[in-house]
């Protein structure tokens, strides 16, 4: 039979438990223990009370005012909120099971459904996203072409949530300054009529504008669809039979510039759109590219206060840098 090895490690002394404190006498209800602080009874009352994990891993949320079905939906992108009302009538949307109204308010604990599916509200003050585009001739500002055509849409970087939604559009064959932004309430601020932005052309004609025809453009055109008027007119000279002018007016009709140069004999050769309202197309913005509008004039274009967020002062310096893509047409490449 094997004897068991000897173990060469010392021995340990054997270790006493330690003794459990003794309960002390019951205090009555509220009395203060020993080395403990006093706090007002005012005080206590107004510290919030965790309980539960959920309690735990972070402060109440913040209660919001219930606000416009259309401007939330719109704040998400989803859509522009003259698309949203169209949906609402059309009983595309319901709010908690039932089908919405028009004006309809809805708070953070409401469910909103679009064709049936569960949509994400959110009401967190969040800064809205404006891109930048110069479009070359040959793309179409719409999701979907029949013909097949190259989209603008197509250059755009993609979006977790919501989506670009066009600010104004450029036929065809016109180049120059494209907006887009992931809000609705902005793109409606952007293109509504009553905001009177003005849009900037430089404009290529076959032929040169005498002074009654230059006069004629600035007090107003009888076109099919209203009297269209351009607010400012200057001869920009030119070459041979090309003539170029740089034209303003505030309002954005289908194909309005070319109708109206054509309403007095005179056909355009080449528009581009060099600025609308307050953005300025850069020359540094070649066709084709994009950039993202910092968010300080984001803010500034919406009429609406800038979020304030912790950020190191690396992050606020890349930022504020405009950085320009050049991009190649998904599924074009």
């Amino acid at each position: 039979m094997s004897t068991p090895k000897k173990s060469n490690r010392p021995l340990r002394p054997p270790t006493k438990k330690k003794a459990e404190p003794a309960a002390g006498p019951l205090r009555p209800h509220g009395a203060r223990q020993p080395g403990s602080v006093d706090m007002p009874a005012e005080t206590a009352r107004e510290l919030p009370q965790r309980r539960g994990p959920a309690a735990a891993r972070g402060a109440p949320q913040e209660e919001h005012e219930p606000e416009r079905l259309q401007k939330v939906l719109a704040r998400l992108g989803i859509g522009s909120r003259r698309e949203i009302e169209e949906w609402v009538v059309a009983g595309r949307i319901t709010v908690n099971g039932e089908p919405a109204e028009l004006g309809q308010k809805i708070g953070p604990g409401d469910r909103v459904k679009l064709n049936g599916k569960l949509l994400s509200v959110r009401f967190t003050a969040r800064a809205p996203r404006v891109l930048i585009y110069h479009k070359p001739e040959g793309e179409i500002v719409s999701r979907e072409d029949p013909e097949g055509r190259p989209t603008v849409f197509e250059r755009l970087p993609l979006l977790r949530k919501g989506r670009w939604i066009a600010v104004g559009r450029l036929d065809f064959n016109t180049s120059g300054l494209l907006l887009f932004t992931n809000d609705g309430a902005l793109a409606n601020r952007l293109m509504h009529p009553r905001y009177e932005l003005e849009r900037e052309y430089a404009v290529r004609l076959l032929g040169e504008l005498t002074e009654e025809q230059i006069e004629s453009l600035k007090t107003g055109i009888q076109l099919e669809d209203g009297l269209a008027r351009f607010t400012s007119l200057t001869d920009q000279g030119g070459e041979g039979a090309n003539h170029w002018y740089k034209v303003t007016l505030s309002e954005g009709r289908n194909r309005e510039v070319r109708r109206m140069f054509e309403a007095v004999g005179l056909t355009v050769s080449r528009l581009m759109r060099v600025r609308y309202g307050p953005v300025t197309l850069s020359s540094r913005l070649k066709r084709g590219m994009w950039m993202e509008m910092p968010e300080e004039e984001v803010c500034k274009l919406a009429g609406v206060p800038q979020p304030q967020r912790q950020v190191s002062a690396r992050t606020a310096e890349k930022e504020r840098q405009v950085r320009l893509h050049r991009t190649t047409p998904r599924g074009r490449a």
